[in-house]
């Protein structure tokens, strides 16, 4: 299998990787500690804003019920996947390419920016060749909240500067580039960027009351949970009302899926592996 250099690992990451006695923790990963955190909320659109707006999903409702999980230590990527380190599994793979590349290569000087155009099958054998796998959502977002379940990777406190969210940026921007907006683990670009694969299909939490065609019906799943925003533009609403939706979009909780068979311009992935 596989490794890619390091870019960065924080102390802080190191420190926890002494701490549990992983002394190597895997090139460009940092280790998420075992224990328990708050994954979901219980908050309530009381006020049906999210219909408002014209949003088929209501707010918060497949967040629910806010509970506290017990997760065994995993490692997970500091980054999301770059296109100069996708490009090695492709040549070993015979995977076609996103369809942004050119004969098989990124664009000129975008190599440390996230891959994208990537399906859900592209992602996770990307993952698997590399040993790893994509994260469940229960480690995705435990890596972006930490222990304590905040709201959004930087804190409890909406700031649109601390990641690359809203359409301002034009694109993707290389991987690292919001350092104020890393989670309490030291992870880049959890909220913005790329929205990122995960493992799991779109499926109601234990005890949730939801019930929704987004779920699965008798032929089965349809989508698979994506999380953690894009850089992409939120929509046709006036500065407002941009920032309201863009503030619920943003949080570390928020669920939003896509057809595994299919990518997009603004998601791609980031793998995790056991500790």
């Amino acid at each position: 299998m596989r490794s890619h250099p390091n870019l960065r690992l924080p102390l802080a990451a190191l420190l926890l990787a002494v701490v549990s006695g992983c002394t190597h923790p895997p090139h460009g990963m940092v280790l998420i500690p075992a224990g328990k955190f708050i994954m979901g909320t219980d908050e309530v659109d009381t006020n049906k804003t999210g219909l408002s707006y014209g949003i088929v999903k209501p707010w918060f409702e497949d967040e629910h019920p806010k509970r506290t999980i017990n997760l065994p230590a995993f490692y997970i990527d500091q980054y999301e996947v770059t296109n100069e380190q996708y490009q090695a599994y492709l040549v070993e793979s015979n995977r076609r390419p996103p369809r942004y590349w050119v004969n098989n290569q990124y664009p000129g000087g975008k190599e440390r920016y996230p891959v994208s155009w990537v399906t859900w099958e592209d992602a996770n054998g990307y993952c698997q060749w590399l040993g790893k796998s994509l994260p469940t959502e229960a480690q995705w977002e435990k890596a972006a909240r930490g222990p304590g379940g905040l709201i959004y990777p930087w804190g409890n406190e909406f700031d649109p500067a601390k990641a690359n969210i809203g359409g301002s940026a034009g694109g993707s921007k290389p991987v690292g580039s919001y350092e104020a907006g890393k989670s309490p683990y030291g992870i880049y670009d959890m909220i913005g960027n790329v929205w990122e694969w995960t493992a799991d299909w779109y499926d109601p939490y234990p005890g949730a009351t939801l019930t929704a065609d987004f779920y699965q019906n008798k032929i089965g799943h349809h989508y698979k949970v994506i999380r953690g925003l894009s850089w992409s533009p939120i929509g046709h609403y006036d500065a407002k009302d941009a920032v309201a939706v863009e503030q619920h979009y943003a949080r570390a909780s928020y669920r939003l899926f896509y057809y595994p068979n299919d990518g997009l311009e603004d998601l791609g992935f980031r793998c995790v592996k056991p500790a």
